[in-house]
């Protein structure tokens, strides 16, 4: 009796390996896969077409070290487009200094950015990301500027182009 009840604790326990999270990340992963994005290209293509920091960023979802990106300090009107497709993502009012050590805005152009929640550290984030090819650019947090949107879009400055306004 006793070896019975010990065994199925152990099935129990060896049945919660706890990755449940890791299913909510793998069906928000392959919720953005099957979105219909107008640019849609192979691995291979992408890696011919972006820089290694560029292509880490926008197909690996990756981080850029912060405090890194020529962007962070650029104070030039015009507007910021996705590095990948050229997408306009952001204007350049609506830019400000988080000293996080990315670019931050409090809003993006609508329409052109879209967002999903991911899991990858631990806890729920909301990711942005291309509308147009679906390039990761960063994450959107509560703690922006309160006299506007008090949203902080920090994207990684290897996700972006500047294209300078017009005089």
């Amino acid at each position: 009796m006793i070896k019975k009840l010990f065994f199925g604790i152990a099935i129990i326990v060896s049945g919660c390996k706890g990755v449940s999270q890791e299913k909510q990340v793998a069906m928000n992963d392959a919720n953005k896969q099957q979105e219909n994005f107008k640019i849609v290209k192979t691995e291979k293509e992408w890696r011919e077409q972006l820089s290694d920091i560029e292509f880490f960023v926008l197909r690996e979802e990756g981080t850029e070290r912060a405090f890194s990106s020529d962007l962070l300090k650029n104070q030039g009107a015009g507007t910021y487009t996705c590095a990948a497709c050229g997408t306009p993502l952001f204007k350049s009012e609506h830019k400000f200094d988080s000293g996080t050590g990315w670019p931050s805005f409090d809003r993006e152009i609508e329409g052109n950015v879209g967002f999903d929640v991911d899991y990858k550290i631990g806890y729920e984030r909301t990711e942005e990301y291309c509308a147009s090819c679906g390039g990761h650019l960063g994450h959107v947090f509560n703690d922006g500027p309160k006299a506007t949107t008090g949203k902080r879009h920090c994207i990684n400055g290897a996700a972006l182009n500047f294209v300078p306004a017009k005089k």
